[in-house]
């Protein structure tokens, strides 16, 4: 990360302050402050307890769980793979910076741009193009007349960037050529197609086009729906680095910010479902790419709610969806409702045929509990008339009403059983008890096997609790030092980089160099003069260990004598194991006492490792 693009030091440490790493980190992952510190799920590895951490006034963030920790820049770079000065370009244009690009853009011109760049600068041309085409051309009109019947305002077309590619085979090879832009690796984007490496075409012809951006507002895909009856009906990019089904959403760009503010979203099949509520007034919705719902894209929701609304179609495939995604939600700790459509339905026909008031009234706004969706789903699998399947139905039902957390919601769905199949309230109540011990059992198993965050943590704490005495002096100067340029100065004078770690050795080195360059304590800036990836994460460390403001000046003698007395006892342990090997052959016993000797002062070294 560090600065190797002759970025002006200055002008990065001002686009740094001026982007908050809450706000930054808070447009990827739901925070919740507790204490000094912001707390998530982290969007680098899975879990449903959160152990990812943003500390504000120190503007970095850490992960107990899976180790990652930086500042603002190294955030960008984990979530979006920026190099560092796309972290930074990315970050000037959000606060309005200007960056002096012409010197910083030729110098990374001469580099050769890898095959994803030039995909993806291939696809912002051809998602301009499309949409340019749509409103401009004869064979454009064909689209736009299709999406006006369908009901779509120019307002929502533009919003959306829709486009249209037109049925001439090579019209798009052309375009990409003039570019400068290779045949076969356009193939390889997916943008072409070829039968025999001679003739290529547009892989989208004659279909209206929904580009599909990434996170940060990147087409990265096109979804291509057809018009005229041509199989398939909707044709998307094939899967590639930049176009990960899995995960992605449609309309995550633009939904975003109506998610974060009302901690809902609401979940979709389709593009033009997406497409008609937004235009209906849910600015909060967001659809997978024509695939299945996969524990990726419920990770993803997760991280920014903890409710999601399913709205899918009202026919046996699309409920039978709805009941997959909804476990795969809850799995991933989600809040799940679902707004159940009449059988036939889907939320744009729905709204074409009934209007986008009777929409909301009647399906977005009044959604079923996630019991209610499940005790209506299921049985379309069991005879009721049948005692036997009857039975089975309740005893399923039961296993999910264990698995509801609130026990005032287990018990009104379980008086609605007694009464619906005249069953005793006590016998579901047995059964119940059961099925939540056995639950409880599993969880306990689970957490013996530190399969757990909690374990995470308490694992980190615990390897905290048996270091050294002297290393947890180190380090708790180092976390002095980095909050304190005063006390950085002190201990230069008393230690220098005489500290025993060789990693705390190259920190204090690089951290003196910061303040003799002017530069006041600030944990997050000074990570951007670091190159070493361990080295960033330690110093990451270091800078959320909860040390209190003050230090006195007993405290930090005390470290110091500690350190140094580290250095003493490894000197003379050496000494002494060279005295012991000269006597093993011709005196043993003082061999032995020296090896006692040796031992007693290792362990004197270790007293006070609980500080």
């Amino acid at each position: 990360m560090a600065n190797h693009y002759h970025l002006d030091d200055q002008t990065i440490a001002e686009i740094q302050t001026s982007n908050d790493i809450v706000d930054i980190v808070g447009d990827y992952v739901q925070l919740k402050k507790q204490g000094r510190n912001y707390f998530g799920l982290c969007p680098f590895h899975s879990e449903n307890t959160p152990s990812f951490s943003v500390n504000q006034e120190k503007q970095i963030f850490n992960c107990f769980g899976c180790g990652k920790g930086g500042n603002v820049f190294t955030f960008l770079m984990e979530v979006e793979g920026f190099t560092f000065p796309q972290s930074v370009h990315h970050l000037a244009e959000k606060s309005g910076h200007q960056l002096d690009l012409p010197q910083h853009l030729s110098e990374m011109e001469d580099r050769p741009k890898s095959e994803d760049q030039t995909i993806l600068e291939a696809y912002q041309w051809l998602a301009k193009l499309y949409h340019h085409l749509l409103y401009h051309t004869k064979d454009g009109k064909k689209g736009l007349e299709y999406l006006h019947q369908r009901g779509f305002s120019d307002e929502t077309i533009e919003k959306f960037q829709i486009g249209y590619s037109p049925p001439s085979k090579d019209f798009i090879v052309k375009f990409l050529e003039k570019k400068g832009y290779h045949r076969q690796l356009m193939v390889k984007a997916g943008f072409l197609t070829t039968n025999d490496q001679t003739n290529y075409y547009d892989r989208f012809r004659g279909r209206i086009i929904f580009p599909i951006r990434n996170a940060i507002g990147k087409t990265v895909g096109f979804g291509g729906r057809s018009m005229d009856g041509q199989e398939p009906k909707y044709l998307n990019s094939p899967e590639s680095d930049l176009f990960q089904k899995s995960k992605l959403l449609y309309n995550f760009d633009n939904a975003r910010s109506e998610i974060r503010r009302k901690s809902e979203v609401i979940l979709l099949e389709g593009y033009a479902d997406v497409l008609a509520l937004h235009q209906a007034g849910a600015a909060n919705v967001v659809a997978s790419l024509g695939t299945s719902f996969t524990d990726s894209h419920a990770s993803i929701l997760r991280r920014y709610v903890d409710t999601v609304i399913i709205c899918f179609d009202g026919d046996t495939a699309g409920q039978n969806a709805t009941y997959k995604t909804l476990k795969l939600l809850k799995k991933a700790g989600c809040y799940v409702k679902v707004a159940m459509l009449p059988n036939g339905y889907d939320p744009d026909q729905y709204i074409q045929e009934f209007g986008a008031e009777a929409f909301h009234q009647s399906i977005l706004d009044t959604p079923a509990s996630e019991m209610t969706f499940l005790i209506s789903h299921l049985k379309k699998d069991y005879n009721l008339n049948s005692e036997g399947d009857r039975l089975q139905y309740v005893e399923n039902i039961i296993s999910e009403i264990a698995l509801l957390e609130s026990s005032i919601q287990r018990d009104h769905y379980l008086r609605e059983l007694s009464e619906q199949f005249s069953i005793s309230y006590e016998a579901l109540q047995q059964d119940l008890a059961v099925k939540l011990q056995n639950s409880k059992k599993n969880d306990d198993n689970r957490k013996n096997f530190g399969n757990t965050n909690e374990g995470i943590r308490n694992n980190y704490q615990n390897k905290q609790k048996v270091l050294p005495a002297y290393q947890n002096a180190e380090r708790r100067l180092i976390a002095f030092m980095l909050q304190n340029a005063q006390i950085a100065e002190r201990v230069q004078e008393s230690l220098g980089s005489k500290f025993n770690m060789e990693q705390h050795q190259i920190i204090v080195t690089y951290l003196y160099g910061f303040y003799e360059a002017g530069n006041q304590p600030n944990p997050s800036h000074f990570l951007t003069f670091i190159e070493d990836e361990p080295i960033q994460k330690l110093v990451v460390e270091l800078s959320m260990l909860d040390c209190n403001w003050e230090i006195s000046d007993r405290e930090l003698e005390d470290y110091i004598q500690t350190i140094l007395a580290e250095q003493d006892d490894h000197s003379k342990i050496k000494q002494l194991e060279r005295e012991q090997k000269a006597m093993e052959k011709n005196d043993p016993v003082k061999a032995a006492q020296i090896a006692m000797e040796i031992i007693k002062i290792r362990q004197q070294s270790k007293r006070g490792s609980r500080s």
